[in-house]
């Protein structure tokens, strides 16, 4: 990034470099949370609000759609298998939220996902606390 560009950008650009993996994997729940707030204030505004209803799901599913990507089933096993099961679950009720226009669905989503998020948040700051040498963070099998 050149001189040019944003320092926001790139402030937010190398907190994520130098996150450990436990902490990107709150940044992502942190996002979601707030792209499903966006979405519900959005839908209280009314019909003229439903393209920022739209564009925050999206981006909420793609976050969800990453926390998916990054499950390790080899070492996570059925905690994994159970997060993406979650995730699933997140992602069609979100759907048919965008579709029908409902905030129930997006506030249960977000119940889970700041459930989700303060218990990641938890073993990051415990696992940071363990004392171990060359320690790299938790293992992010879920």
């Amino acid at each position: 990034m050149g001189l040019r560009g944003n320092p926001v950008d790139a402030y937010k650009q190398t907190r994520v470099r130098t996150a450990s993996q436990g902490r990107v994997i709150v940044m992502l729940y942190d996002e979601a949370i707030r792209q499903l707030d966006v979405a519900g204030q959005a839908l209280a505004e009314g019909a003229h609000s439903y393209d920022r209803v739209n564009a925050a799901v999206s981006k909420t599913q793609q976050i969800i759609t990453e926390l998916m990507v990054s499950l390790d089933f080899d070492k996570g096993g059925a905690f994994a298998q159970n997060l993406l099961n979650l995730y699933m679950f997140f992602n069609r009720e979100l759907t048919e939220a965008n579709l029908k226009k409902k905030p129930e669905p997006i506030a249960k989503v977000r119940s889970f996902l700041a459930e989700l998020r303060d218990a990641w948040d938890q073993a990051e700051r415990t696992s940071s606390y363990d004392g171990s040498a060359g320690s790299s963070g938790i293992n992010i099998a879920g």
